[in-house]
């Protein structure tokens, strides 16, 4: 059998960025998953806390100058490299001027939640996409983790189902309890949508709000993970949502944790 191509997308990698408990586990998972013979991509946001020259990020030009659609407009993408020190892992990076030039992440310096975040979801979840057809680098897997990737699995079973790359590929979600209260505009549906999506493909997300993105992630996805702290409430969505394709993961037992997931893949893929 071929090495097996895990791609993974999160809101957060250590040590570029860290909020939440994602960030280490996006950390030492594709290296765990490396170390077992795994080829890996792994694609953040560039949120403005990461420093760049810290962190050593540089442009990648031919994979730049794309420009992803968000409702009426459309904004050029950007995108970035940098290696994990003492890692053999390289990060992309999607940038965007008006959507990650901020000293914030989710919420300004009054924690107030931004309005746009709903829009810098979809140029992510479009930038991703769109990076890894520049990439000509066919995913047998794509796990998401948390709200902000969660467009993806549906992305790639309506608009990329007939893209080559993207024939084999099978997506995961991971569910984290980085829950926000925010409800997002009565266009958020229109803004979301490509070719080969109506209403009804949307439905999940019709609430507009943090339950609506992770109820679309549950709902295209293949597989559902999910931590072990997830709140009561949370946990009940996931039940009610996910059709018995759930899989609950421990982040105190890492080593446990990657087994089980090494076991998702290699059955999705097979």
């Amino acid at each position: 059998m071929s090495k097996l191509r895990i791609l993974y997308v999160a809101s957060e990698i250590n040590p570029f960025l860290q909020t939440s408990e994602v960030a280490n586990f996006l950390r030492n998972l594709p290296q765990a998953m490396q170390e077992r013979g795994m080829e890996i991509r792994i694609l953040v946001p560039r949120f403005g806390l990461i420093n760049e020259r810290k962190n050593r990020l540089h442009e990648v030009v031919r994979l730049s100058g794309i420009n992803i659609s968000v409702g009426e407009e459309e904004k050029p993408l950007i995108i970035k490299v940098a290696s994990i020190p003492n890692a053999k892992l390289q990060v992309y990076f999607i940038d965007n001027e008006d959507y990650f030039q901020r000293k914030h992440v989710f919420h300004d310096k009054q924690q107030r939640f931004y309005e746009d975040n709903d829009e810098r979801a979809i140029f992510f979840c479009k930038g991703v996409i769109e990076t890894v057809k520049k990439l000509g680098w066919a995913p047998d897997i794509v796990h998401c983790n948390d709200w902000m990737t969660s467009l993806i699995p549906m992305y790639l079973k309506t608009t990329y189902k007939n893209e080559p790359l993207f024939k084999d590929t099978k997506t995961v979600f991971g569910i984290y309890n980085n829950g926000f209260s925010h409800t997002f505009g009565d266009d958020l549906l229109n803004k979301v949508k490509m070719v080969d999506i109506d209403d009804t493909i949307l439905a999940p997300l019709k609430s507009k709000d943090f339950e609506g993105f992770i109820k679309m992630g549950i709902e295209y996805a293949d597989r559902v993970v999910k931590g072990n702290e997830v709140s009561a409430e949370l946990n009940q969505l996931i039940e009610d949502f996910s059709k018995d394709k759930n899989l609950e993961i421990s982040f105190e037992e890492e080593q446990q944790a990657h087994e089980e997931l090494y076991g998702v893949y290699t059955s999705l893929a097979g």
